[in-house]
This record gives structure tokens, C-alpha cells and sequence, in this order.
């Protein structure tokens, strides 16, 4: 049986995909403007990352609202299908940052400081919070993913700011919100797959994680959660060449 949404979810929801959505692609076409190539690629590159996006976005809802990913105590999934939603979008992004000149040229030109900033989004996670006062999520999910979430979006504000401003040890603050950032999504997936029904469920038994994997709470694990992991990547990819400037690109 599919469980039950509350209203506010789907409002808050209406806000923050759109937002999202608007930072990821305004990112993009950022990059455009600033990498240093023809505008035929600049523009060429720019088209064919948004509409790769927003294909993403779009098969992430259509599946989520299909329940593809759906797990209920009465039919606990054998193999935890999400995971093919949160790791194939990571795996196809990490290949095209590897093996396209274009793009890697276009993600250099973005201004590392909007790299973090754009994770301002995850102050959203609050929302898991909500949904642990009100009853509907355990706690041994929420408070390590939505207190994690809500301090990576907070402190994502202050690490640009002090990127922006070239302060000293804006670089070593940078690489410590990144490995916060990530390690409180690692923990998020974990804590997840063991409070929901299925084979690694061995925690909230009396009050399992049935909302994750309902839609439309599952776009967090199959669309904002990847995008998250991506923009960290791109980050420390980032700080990588700045500091190792005889790599493949100049840093823009």
C-alpha cells in the first residue's frame, strides 16, 4: 500500500525542484558564458547539458510517481532498486566529465564560489524534521541526514562567501564543507537503507522508512542527492586543479 503524503510535502516540493532545477541550469549557463571557446560550443555544450538535465528530471518523476522505486513492509524490495536511480546518474556524469573536453572546459569556467554556493538548496532537507515531529519518518533517518542536510546548506553560504573574498584558508574551509557534505549524504543512504523495509532494514522496526521511496520524496534520493554528490565532486575536482595547475585545462 502506497503511504500516505502529507499536503505540505507536495507544496514544499512545488518550491524547491523548480528551485533546483533554475540553480543547476543557471550553473550551466554561467559556465557558457565564461569558458574560453568558440560560442557554436559554448552554446552546443550549454544546450546539451540542460536538456540532459531536464530529461533527468523528468525520468526521475515519471519513475517515482510510477512507484518503481517503492518498498512497503508488504513487499520489501530483494534488491534496493533506488540505488540504480542515485548511482547511474553519478556514474554517467563522472564519464562525461572524463571523457568531454567540452564539458570539463565549461565546469572550469564556472566560479568556484557558485559551485558551493548552489548547495544552499540543501537547507531543504529541514523538511525531514517536519516529517519526524509529525510522526511520519524515524528518527534514526532524520536526525543525521536532515540536521546534516539543513548545516551543509548554511555553511555552503559562508564557504563562498570566503571563496569570493579570496580569504585565507577559504580553500582548507572548502575542502572541510565538502567532506561534510559528503559524508552526511553517505550516512543519509545508509541510514536510509537500514530503516526501510528490505534486506539491509535492521533499524525502526516499529516505525519504518516508508515515505523515501514514495513519490514525491523519492526525487531526493534519485534527483537531489546525485546533483548534490555531483556539485561536490565538481568542487574538489576544482580545488584539484587549482592546486596542480599542469593539468589538461588552465583553471578559468
Amino acid at each position: 500500500m502506497t503511504p500516505q503524503i502529507p499536503g505540505y510535502v507536495f507544496s514544499l516540493e512545488s518550491i524547491l525542484r523548480p528551485l533546483v532545477m533554475a540553480i543547476a541550469l543557471g550553473l550551466i549557463w554561467l559556465g557558457a558564458a565564461r569558458m574560453p571557446a568558440s560560442a557554436k560550443s559554448r552554446y552546443t555544450t550549454s544546450g546539451v547539458l540542460s536538456v540532459v538535465l531536464i530529461g533527468w528530471e523528468a525520468v526521475a518523476q515519471y519513475l517515482g510517481s510510477a512507484n518503481t522505486y517503492l518498498a512497503t513492509i508488504e513487499n520489501p524490495p530483494a534488491v534496493p532498486t533506488i540505488l540504480f536511480g542515485l548511482l547511474i546518474p553519478l556514474a554517467v556524469a563522472a564519464i562525461a566529465l572524463w571523457r568531454s573536453e567540452s564539458i570539463a572546459r565549461l565546469v572550469s569556467a564556472i566560479p568556484l564560489h557558485w559551485l558551493v554556493a548552489a548547495q544552499v538548496y540543501r537547507v531543504g532537507g529541514g523538511q525531514f524534521l517536519v516529517l519526524w515531529a509529525d510522526g511520519r519518518l524515524p528518527w534514526q533517518f532524520v536526525l543525521p541526514a536532515g540536521i546534516g542536510d539543513v548545516a551543509t546548506g548554511i555553511a555552503a553560504v559562508v564557504v563562498a562567501a570566503l571563496l569570493a573574498q579570496n580569504a585565507i584558508g577559504a580553500h582548507r574551509a572548502t575542502y572541510a564543507w565538502c567532506l561534510f557534505g559528503i559524508a552526511d549524504l553517505v550516512v543519509a543512504i545508509t541510514m536510509g537503507a537500514m530503516t526501510s523495509p528490505g534486506r539491509a532494514h535492521l533499524l525502526a522496526f516499529d516505525a519504518p522508512n516508508l515515505l523515501m521511496t514514495a513519490y514525491p520524496l523519492v526525487m531526493v534520493p534519485t534527483f537531489a542527492v546525485p546533483l548534490a554528490l555531483m556539485l561536490h565532486g565538481l568542487v574538489l575536482w576544482r580545488l584539484r586543479r587549482e592546486t596542480a595547475p599542469t593539468g589538461r585545462l588552465v583553471t578559468a
